[in-house]
């Protein structure tokens, strides 16, 4: 269970970066109204979404699912300056999950964290986390809509184009979630995951903790 709490703990703290990621880009970029929405603070409640941190972590949860909770920040595009800031402030969040996969996965690399046993609770938690965050990355980077990869490539598509395709992001996202979880296309991503983490993370701490993770869910 601490391995389970403990990385939870350290997700919150990491959507935290992500979005303030978002918000702190969309300032520069022009989107002076993330100060008056509070949203230049690494206070978590100023991120959190009833839905989308709580309730949807929770059936995903319970479905035998990963609980990776999303996060909310408004921004007023119609204030960036140009199109290369609208994908500046979308890619600014994975690359706040990718910087702290590296932060964690160097800190292994170089010894910092015990691995000598591999049942270690700080190095199976940091394992789980770093594996979560190669796992937000590249979510978070596919081009569909609703996703911060299609918030990239979205200014330079044309409006019709963009508002159909937020039309149907709550559908997509529904098969991408059913699509991960059920198909072989699920297991080869997180194949894939896995493989991205192991670069710097030995593979026993990972899959150490990703046991106790996963035994302390509730069901």
């Amino acid at each position: 269970m601490t391995v389970f709490l403990s990385t939870l703990v350290l997700w919150i703290v990491s959507l935290t970066l992500h979005e303030f990621a978002h918000a702190r880009v969309a300032y520069s970029g022009g989107d002076v109204t993330v100060v008056d929405k509070g949203y230049l603070t690494l206070n978590p409640l100023r991120y959190l979404h009833p839905v989308m941190s709580i309730v949807l972590p929770l059936i995903i949860l319970v479905i035998g699912g990963i609980p990776l909770p999303g996060g909310a920040v408004y921004i007023d595009h119609t204030r960036l300056r140009s199109k290369a800031w609208e994908s500046a402030v979308s890619v600014a969040g994975p690359l706040a999950n990718l910087a702290l996969f590296l932060l964690v996965g160097l800190a292994f690399k170089f010894g910092l964290v015990d691995t000598e046993d591999n049942t270690n609770t700080l190095a199976m938690t940091l394992a789980v986390f770093a594996y979560l965050q190669v796992l937000a990355f590249l979510l978070n980077m596919l081009p569909l809509p609703g996703l911060d990869g299609f918030g990239i490539i979205a200014p330079y598509l044309s409006y019709e184009i963009r508002q159909k395709s937020y039309e149907l992001a709550n559908v997509g996202f529904i098969l991408l979630i059913v699509m991960l979880m059920f198909s072989p296309l699920g297991r080869t991503f997180f194949e894939i995951v896995q493989s991205l983490t192991g670069w710097l993370v030995p593979f026993d701490v990972l899959a150490n903790g990703w046991l106790e993770f996963r035994t302390a869910i509730p069901r």
